[in-house]
């Protein structure tokens, strides 16, 4: 494995990729390393020789399986990888799945936008940023003194 981090603090710890019993190379992959290629070509996901480990959860993959059976490949790749963005995008994996789980007990696709509304930010809880402009005089007097190069 390998753990990352700043100062003392671990930021997070990284699988190792081992080879298996029948010599081929081990993949680990993070689905936030590459969600921004396959938001350009989300049929990519289809024919993914490491797609199966590239779903964070079970019920990612599950949905994805759903999908191709319900509303096909083009539709299934789009809509799974607009649920992967947005479990990346949102950091709400782990409620996303559970929604995925819910969606999946009753046989429903879920609805993208639904699911951004619910996931989207609250503006009451972002913090309000306040930027004071300086004067540019402050810089011609730093710059008649000679002090800035």
């Amino acid at each position: 494995r390998l753990d990352v981090f700043i100062g003392g603090t671990r930021l997070m710890t990284l699988q190792r990729g081992r080879a298996g019993v029948n010599g081929k190379h081990g993949h680990v992959v993070d689905y936030r390393h590459v969600i921004h290629s396959l938001r350009r070509k989300p049929m990519a996901l289809r024919g993914l020789v490491y797609r199966d480990s590239l779903f964070p959860r079970a019920p990612y993959r599950l949905m994805f399986e759903h999908l191709l059976e319900a509303v096909g490949e083009k539709e299934a790749c789009r809509i799974m990888v607009e649920l992967l963005a947005m479990a990346h995008e949102r950091a709400c994996e782990a409620e996303l799945s559970h929604v995925l789980e819910e969606n999946l007990a009753i046989r429903r696709i879920p609805c993208l936008s639904a699911l951004r509304a619910r996931f989207s930010p609250d503006p009451a809880t972002l913090p309000e940023v306040v930027v004071e402009m300086v004067s540019l005089s402050i810089y011609d007097g730093l710059i008649e003194q000679g002090e800035a190069a």
